[in-house]
């Protein structure tokens, strides 16, 4: 049986599990804190960080962040990185967690959750798909550099 929770404060080691199955899922090693800034993170209210698990295995997890806008009406929760470990996929274990993520945005007064799925990565597209309405959007990374130098801001 599946079980979804949310990590919170003491949960450092789960949180190592999840970040390594975040670097074999994504094929990018170090994407995520080292282990000396896991608590920090984990005691972060806007960092949600969502792990399926099966009788103590972690199989899955989510990171998502909790985002205000100045109207509350229009708070949302952007859901970042979704990975599920390979032998676990095509069980219901993404959509557990995108329903417990659904789940906490009613709790946090959330209008909405938002996701992006590359153009060539059909099968996180037909899984967004079933919880919600696509729509082509462009995206920019714009580096810290690229953004300005404007130092007289803190």
């Amino acid at each position: 049986m599946i079980g979804v929770r949310r990590l919170g404060a003491g949960d450092a080691a789960v949180l190592g599990r999840l970040k390594a199955l975040f670097d074999e899922a994504f094929e990018q090693p170090g994407r995520m804190a080292a282990d000396a800034g896991f608590e920090r993170l984990l005691a972060r209210a806007e960092v949600i960080l969502l792990v399926a698990e099966d009788g103590g295995e972690l199989v899955g997890g989510l990171l998502a962040y909790a985002l205000p806008h100045v109207d509350p009406a229009r708070d949302e929760l952007y859901l970042y990185d979704l990975a599920v470990a390979e032998a676990h996929r095509r069980r219901g274990v993404a959509s557990a967690l995108i329903e417990a993520l659904g789940g906490l945005a009613t709790k946090l007064g959330a209008s909405a959750i938002f996701v992006q799925a590359d153009d060539d990565d059909a099968a996180a597209q037909a899984l967004y798909a079933r919880f919600g309405e696509g729509r082509r959007v462009h995206h920019f990374d714009i580096l810290p550099a690229q953004g300005g130098n404007r130092a007289d801001i803190d």
